[in-house]
């Protein structure tokens, strides 16, 4: 008689705590993305480091060398308590003009401008602002799309007070009661201006590089790059949208599985062009 020989499940190495590895830069041969289930409504004030390490605990995957956490804008901005009710707000004369202009609740676009360092474009329908983090994006990243209503009357959600800051504290809470550093990011869905369609940017970033400067390196051909610099917790956020969706799915964190990187962490704010190098301003 045969005996089948029992299989030991093999736990999540985490013996060590990055992916940063100093030396060549090498792209992943495959990657995995993850949709974690199981992320409750999350509410003012809920403990979303705590809420995101059962859903990880609960679905089994554990946490290994490179991994990467990518949570939505909406699900931080809940836990922060970043509704406004248009039903308290009342709107200035420039929101009043914007509102005519551009057919919005004025009341609305008083929040958006108390967001914004600055209006870029605005036309019926469209209004484009700089907010005050240095995103340039549409209203400000205010948004009215699943808001719990019992948060007000009329609630809208505005982005996190500070994206990085946000991303360092859940990535401080998971390595905590992990033993294991993630890296985390927050992505939020951004329109283009010169592309149609949204897609998936980072907000905030911990543990990794938002901004991997590949100048100097060489081609295939041994050429050295001059301009490339690579927006990585872009494509990282990108590429969590995919399994997050836009509407109904439900699915606001993914775990990204595979990524190294060879140069050290910086932040999401790394990414943002500064005026001097704008050729649009």
């Amino acid at each position: 008689m045969q005996h089948r020989r029992n299989e030991q499940t093999q736990k999540p190495d985490c013996s060590a705590t990055s992916a940063f590895t100093p030396g060549r830069q090498t792209s992943p041969r495959s990657l995995q993305a993850i949709a974690i289930p199981g992320i409750p409504e999350v509410h003012p004030h809920s403990d979303l480091g705590a809420i995101i390490g059962d859903a990880i605990e609960k679905s089994g995957h554990g946490f290994v060398q490179g991994d990467v956490i990518v949570a939505a804008q909406k699900i931080v901005s809940k836990a922060e308590g970043r509704h406004v009710d248009l039903a308290n707000v009342n709107p200035g004369a420039r929101a009043i003009q914007l509102a005519n202009e551009t057919g919005k609740d004025a009341r609305l676009v008083e929040v958006i401008l108390s967001e914004s360092n600055r209006v870029v474009r605005h036309r019926l329908g469209v209004l484009i602002v700089e907010h005050r983090l240095g995103f340039v994006l549409a209203n400000a990243g205010v948004d009215q799309s699943n808001v719990n209503p019992a948060t007000g009357s009329e609630p809208v959600l505005l982005l996190p007070e500070n994206p990085d800051a946000s991303a360092e504290r859940l990535r401080a809470q998971l390595a905590q009661r992990f033993n294991c550093e993630p890296a985390v990011i927050i992505n939020d869905s951004f329109g283009r201006p010169w592309r149609l369609g949204t897609t998936g940017t980072a907000l905030g970033a911990a543990g990794l590089p938002a901004l991997m400067d590949m100048r100097g390196r060489p081609d295939l051909f041994n050429r050295p790059l001059y301009v490339t610099e690579v927006g990585f917790a872009d494509e990282i956020a990108a590429t969590a949208s995919l399994l997050m969706g836009q509407a109904n799915e439900g699915c606001p964190v993914v775990l990204i599985r595979g990524l190294t990187w060879s140069v050290p962490p910086n932040p999401a704010a790394s990414l943002l062009r500064n005026h001097e190098q704008d050729l649009f301003r």
